[in-house]
C-alpha cells in the first residue's frame, strides 16, 4: 500500500490505491507499442510518439530518445526499415515500416503481454482479496 503524500496518489474505482508516482517503466515494451502504431501506418519518429501516448501506457509520454533508440534497434534488427521522406515543406522526416519479421515479432509480443496480462490478472486478484481483507479488520 502506498503511503506517499503525492497528489497523484489516490483510489481507484476497485480502492486499490493508484500511485501515479511509483509507477514502474517498461521501456522494452515500447517495442510492441511501436511495431503496433508501425502495423497500422508507415509513420514517423514524433507521430510515433503521438500514437503511443494514446494507448494510454503511461502518465506520461513516452521518452523522445527512448523512441528513436527503440526504432535504431529494430531497425538493426530488421524488425522496421525506414526511408527519408524529402516531399513538403520543412525538414525530411524518417518514415518507419514494419516488416514481414516485425510482424512476427509483434505476433510473439502479443502472445507475451497475453500471458502477462493472466499472470497481472491473477495478481490483482490476489492483492484485492488481501486489501479488502485488511480494510474489513481495520474497520472492526
Amino acid at each position: 500500500m502506498c503511503h506517499s503524500t503525492h497528489e497523484s496518489c489516490q483510489k481507484s474505482d476497485s480502492e486499490i490505491p493508484v500511485c501515479g508516482c511509483s509507477e514502474q517503466k517498461a521501456p522494452r515494451l515500447l517495442q510492441p507499442f511501436i511495431l503496433l502504431a508501425l502495423k497500422e501506418n508507415e509513420s514517423y519518429g514524433y507521430e510515433l510518439i503521438e500514437k503511443i501516448s494514446g494507448y494510454r501506457f503511461h502518465n506520461s509520454p513516452p521518452d523522445v530518445g527512448a523512441i528513436y533508440r527503440t526504432l535504431r534497434s529494430m531497425e538493426k534488427e530488421g524488425w522496421v526499415k525506414s526511408r527519408w521522406d524529402t516531399k513538403g515543406s520543412g525538414p525530411a522526416k524518417r518514415i518507419y515500416k514494419i516488416t514481414s519479421q516485425g510482424e512476427e515479432i509483434l505476433h510473439g509480443w502479443a502472445i507475451t503481454i497475453r500471458k502477462r496480462k493472466e499472470a497481472l490478472d491473477q495478481f490483482l486478484k490476489t492483492y484485492q482479496a488481501y486489501y479488502e481483507k485488511l480494510s474489513k479488520r481495520e474497520r472492526r
